[in-house]
């Protein structure tokens, strides 16, 4: 896992169960295919993060996500349209075809259409959006490096991917799609 592989390798060769590390645009992430059960486990007994919390997904564009999420008014198609792509998840209600390793225990689903080059070239060359959390345990410092990743987390992680981390200075702002509030803000 010491070298530092390109979006479309490790599209190529990620099998059922394997994870990713990749630069996001503030921290470094583990990601895998949202269907893969087996590797979303994976990822979050290496976080100590339990399943009840939920996950984000990622995609290069709304039409990935369109399956994980309820449908959603003109409106709030506008205000998505406003933020996106850039850092801003947002929380929407989700569809029956979003599994419970990736909800939690919530009706709705956190989603982000990235301006990330990495994430962008990631989730094309997979055909689908990716899980996306910050590559650290839980309660630790989110990494801003993939040598931080390794300390972390060792072999764990299946594939490293290249690519520099974006501008904001941590994780994405979390923000509900329905009721407009701010979850969580971001470092900017």
């Amino acid at each position: 896992m010491s070298a530092l592989l390109s979006p479309k390798h490790i599209a190529s060769h990620l099998a059922p169960g394997e994870i990713f590390a990749y630069p996001t645009e503030g921290v470094w992430g583990l990601g895998c295919r949202p269907d893969d059960q087996l590797a979303v486990e994976k990822i979050l007994l290496m976080k100590g993060r339990s399943w009840t919390k939920g996950l984000i997904l990622v995609a290069s564009e709304l039409a990935q996500l369109t399956p994980f999420i309820a449908p959603i008014t003109g409106e709030q198609k506008k205000l998505l349209e406003k933020s996106w792509p850039g850092a801003v998840t947002f929380l929407i209600a989700k569809s029956d075809r979003t599994p419970a390793w990736i909800s939690g225990t919530s009706e709705k689903v956190a989603v982000r259409v990235s301006n990330h080059p990495t994430v962008v070239k990631l989730c094309e060359e997979v055909g689908e959006p990716l899980v996306s959390t910050s590559a650290n345990p839980s309660g630790e410092i989110a990494a801003a490096s993939s040598t931080v990743v390794v300390q972390y987390f060792g072999t764990q992680v299946d594939y490293m991917c290249e690519g520099e981390l974006g501008a904001n200075k941590g994780a994405s702002e979390i923000r509900d799609l329905e009721t407009g509030a701010l979850l969580r803000a971001a470092n900017i």
